[in-house]
């Protein structure tokens, strides 16, 4: 018989107290580094999208400031043609008349010292100045014909009457304009108004190629800015003869005939130049 009081555990209860207590105590263990991996593994993702978001900014491209117009003052000796060459304006003189129509007005010819022009865009509408006259009304461009009239007497080229006489403006040393301008393109041919002398045929300046006649009456017709001469000094022409052809030679905005009737040969005494065709049956 065992002895008595003298009794054996069963082996198995301590095993499941100490499998018990090693699975409480792992348990405590494991609990703090699960979580300790789980914030770090946050944190780095948290720094991952924040780092994107910053290389995703820094990406995206900025956007450039307008650039302003230049803008370019009209000084005493300007025309159209020398500031868009001297500017370098793309499109030449006809870009920098089509962006500045409303500030120079119908005739690209009149630019006056002072006006402000818009450099390779299109300028802003110009503000109505203040207590300032209504403008003139323009009359309406005729169509001329070259027809030469019963007496012998014809317009210098067939082409619309542009520029008028006398028209006022700074750009012209007298103050105005000492002839009219007769709006037809380069290769025109244009036309003795009448029998007469060639007294000049070549440069004239300012006014390019030039023809000087004299009138049967003793008066001066001067055509100017030919691209071709047709005449010499001393010749002798009848009215409707061909005596060159129209240009854009000289001081000029554009292709056009530049006429004048004078009562000497020199600058400054010119007359009416269509009313004076007109008074030789030349109809207007």
């Amino acid at each position: 018989m065992p002895a008595k009081g003298k009794h054996r555990r069963p082996t198995s209860r301590r095993l499941l107290r100490t499998l018990a207590v090693a699975s409480t105590g792992g348990a405590a263990l494991a609990l703090p580094l699960i979580g300790a991996t789980g914030a770090h593994a946050a944190a780095a993702q948290g720094a991952d999208v924040k780092q994107k978001s910053v290389t995703k900014a820094a990406e995206k491209p900025k956007k450039k400031a307008k650039k302003a117009p230049e803008t370019y003052t009209v000084v005493p000796g300007d025309h159209l043609s020398k500031i868009a060459q001297e500017q370098h304006v793309s499109g030449g003189w006809k870009k920098l008349y089509a962006d500045n129509r409303e500030a120079i007005g119908s005739d690209p010819a009149l630019i006056r010292p002072g006006l402000k022009l818009t450099l390779g865009a299109k300028a802003e509408k110009p503000q109505a100045p203040k207590k300032q006259a209504a403008p003139k009304k323009e009359a309406p461009k005729k169509q001329a014909k070259a027809a030469p009239a019963a007496t012998g007497w014809t317009l210098p080229v067939a082409g619309s009457v542009g520029t008028p006489y006398h028209q006022s403006g700074s750009m012209w040393s007298s103050g105005y304009h000492t002839g009219v301008d007769f709006a037809v393109p380069t290769g025109t041919s244009l036309k003795a108004v009448g029998p007469a002398t060639v007294v000049s045929a070549g440069p004239g300046g300012a006014y390019g190629n030039q023809v000087v006649l004299q009138l049967e009456d003793g008066r001066y017709a001067q055509y100017a800015h030919l691209s071709q001469i047709s005449v010499s000094a001393g010749q002798s022409v009848s009215g409707g003869q061909e005596i060159g052809l129209s240009g854009a030679t000289g001081n000029v905005t554009g292709p056009h005939l530049h006429f004048e009737i004078r009562t000497g040969p020199d600058y400054g005494s010119d007359i009416d130049p269509l009313g004076y065709l007109r008074a030789h049956g030349v109809t207007i």
